[in-house]
C-alpha cells in the first residue's frame, strides 16, 4: 500500500509539472497596449515619435510616455525626487523629468533634453553633454521656500525659484516640447523619493 502510494503520489508530481510545462506564458490571450515602454532588468525605457497622438483624444498636449510616481503626492515639505537617466542621443526637444502641480501653474520645473544638454524649460544648462551616459539626477523641492535644487552627479546645478500650488508629484520619461526629434527615448533605473 505505501509503495502504491508513493508511485501515484510521483505521478501526480510528474503530471503536475509536465501540465506547468505546457500551459504556455501569462501573456498568452493578452493584447500588449503599453507599446511605448518596457521594462527590463531594472531600467524603465520610455520612447515616443514626434507625429504620436496624445494621451487622450481631447487633449492638446504633445506625445508622451511617463511614470508617474503615484500615491506620493505632496503639499507641503521638503520633497525629493532621485533617479538615474541616460539620453539617447538624437533625442531633442523632449521633457526629461518635471514637477508637476494641481493648482496654479501645473508645471513647477522641466528638465529637457536639447541639444545634447540637460536644460531647464529648453533654456538654462543644467548638465552639458548628457547623450548616452548614465546621470545620476537629485531634484529638491522645497514647498514652504518655493526653491527646487537640481543636482547631476552629485555636483549642485542650479537653485530656482518656483510659483508655489497646492499639490505636487513627481514625473520622470518622455514628453514631446518643441524642436523635438523624430524619436524621443530615456531610460530610468533606480528611482527613490525622499522626504523630510
Amino acid at each position: 500500500m505505501a509503495k502504491m502510494f508513493a508511485l501515484l503520489c510521483v505521478l501526480l508530481i510528474w503530471m503536475g509539472s509536465e501540465n506547468a510545462q505546457t500551459t504556455g506564458s501569462p501573456t498568452d490571450s493578452f493584447t500588449q497596449v503599453s507599446e511605448r515602454y518596457s521594462f527590463v532588468d531594472g531600467v524603465h525605457d520610455m520612447w515616443v515619435y514626434s507625429d504620436d497622438k496624445p494621451h487622450n483624444p481631447n487633449s492638446n498636449t504633445r506625445p508622451r510616455t511617463e511614470i508617474r510616481i503615484k500615491g506620493k503626492d505632496y503639499k507641503t515639505g521638503v520633497w525629493q525626487f532621485e533617479g538615474e537617466g541616460y539620453v539617447l542621443r538624437g533625442t531633442n526637444g523632449v521633457c526629461v523629468m518635471q514637477i508637476h502641480g494641481y493648482v496654479g501653474p501645473s508645471i513647477v520645473i522641466m528638465l529637457d533634453a536639447v541639444d545634447g544638454d540637460l536644460k531647464r524649460y529648453h533654456a538654462d544648462v543644467v548638465s552639458p553633454d548628457i547623450f548616452d551616459r548614465w546621470f545620476h539626477l537629485n531634484v529638491i523641492h522645497d514647498t514652504d521656500q518655493r526653491k527646487v535644487t537640481v543636482f547631476v552627479d552629485g555636483e549642485e546645478r542650479i537653485t530656482v525659484d518656483v510659483t508655489g500650488g497646492d499639490n505636487y508629484y513627481f514625473k520622470c520619461g518622455v514628453y514631446a516640447q518643441t524642436d523635438e526629434s523624430s524619436c524621443m527615448e530615456s531610460r530610468w533605473r533606480n528611482i527613490k523619493l525622499w522626504s523630510k
